[in-house]
C-alpha cells in the first residue's frame, strides 16, 4: 500500500466523504430509514457524526446547522420535498436492525 502523509490522508479522506455528501443529496429517492435497515447509518448519523468532529475541536455547531451542512438544505425542508411515510415492513426491520449506538 502507499504510504500516505497524515496530511494527504485527511485530503482524500475528505474529499470521499463530500463525494458521499453530494451523491445523498442528489439520490433524493433513498430514504433514510432504507439507509438504517441496509447499512447501519443514515444522513442524520453523518451529521451526527460531523456535529461530534465540529464539537472536538472546539467548534459549536447545532444539530440544525449540521444537518444542514449534509443535507444541503434545513431539515424540515428535506423531509417535507423528500421524505416519505415508512411502511410496516421499513419500520419492523428498523426494529430487528437497529444500531446499539451510532
Amino acid at each position: 500500500m502507499t504510504t500516505l502523509s497524515e496530511e494527504k490522508r485527511r485530503d482524500l479522506e475528505a474529499a470521499a466523504f463530500r463525494r458521499l455528501v453530494d451523491h445523498l443529496r442528489i439520490r433524493t429517492d433513498v430514504q433514510n430509514i432504507d439507509m438504517m435497515n441496509l447499512a447501519g447509518f443514515c444522513r442524520n448519523c453523518l451529521s451526527n457524526w460531523y456535529k461530534d468532529a465540529a464539537e472536538a475541536e472546539g467548534i459549536a455547531l447545532s444539530k440544525e446547522e449540521s444537518r444542514e451542512i449534509i443535507y444541503g438544505m434545513p431539515y424540515e425542508e428535506w423531509r417535507a420535498r423528500y421524505q416519505t411515510e415508512a411502511n410496516e415492513a421499513q419500520k419492523a426491520a428498523f426494529v430487528a436492525n437497529r444500531p446499539k449506538e451510532h
